[in-house]
């Protein structure tokens, strides 16, 4: 995918399928490196990160990340996650960001020139239809190479370019250090 030195630049991150990807590949991000990666590919206007997060828990391992994506240059959005009882009487949690994130990139195509977008998820390939209409490029950031790939053909073939998370690993990776904290 080509980037331009002065185009404007919007990440969009779906922080559950980001997770998701990275740990079907086996490596943890560094949003440190990730910001100072695309800083380096245009004018970063924006970084959004999507979570959802327990309401009743004192501690969630998402709190410390959370906590230093919004003090480190991330817009971090989020919103309480539902627990619930599945039919199976299994304990589940459903905290979908899609909405937002979908409404968030729509409105910022009118802003940006190139939206790179963080998910594999099938659900946004409006979104993406949209945003190309409003004149913006859209870039998806996902897994062909994960077993199983973790993007969706119809997201993959509607988006302008696509980058596979597995080729950014040497540039965006964690070196390591405490496996689990993504602040170092």
């Amino acid at each position: 995918m080509t980037f331009y030195p002065n185009e404007r630049i919007g990440l969009f991150i779906d922080g559950a399928n980001l997770f998701s990807t990275s740990k079907a590949l086996d490596f943890d991000i560094d949003y440190r490196k990730l910001l100072e990666e695309f800083r380096k590919r245009g004018r970063l206007v924006r970084a959004n990160y999507y979570t959802a997060l327990l309401e009743n828990e004192d501690f969630t391992p998402l709190k410390p990340l959370v906590d230093w994506l919004d003090y480190n240059g991330f817009n971090v959005v989020t919103k309480p996650a539902k627990e619930f009882t599945d039919d199976s009487g299994r304990r589940r949690i459903k905290g979908d960001m899609d909405v937002e994130l979908a409404v968030d990139i729509v409105m910022a195509s009118k802003h940006l020139d190139h939206i790179i977008l963080f998910t594999g998820d099938g659900d946004f390939r409006y979104a993406v239809e949209a945003c190309q209409k409003a004149g913006a490029r859209v870039t998806v950031v996902s897994s062909l190479k994960s077993h199983p790939p973790m993007i969706s053909d119809d997201l993959r073939r509607q988006a302008d370019g696509f980058i596979d998370l597995a080729e950014l690993r040497s540039l965006v990776g964690r070196d390591g250090a405490r496996p689990g904290r993504d602040d170092e």
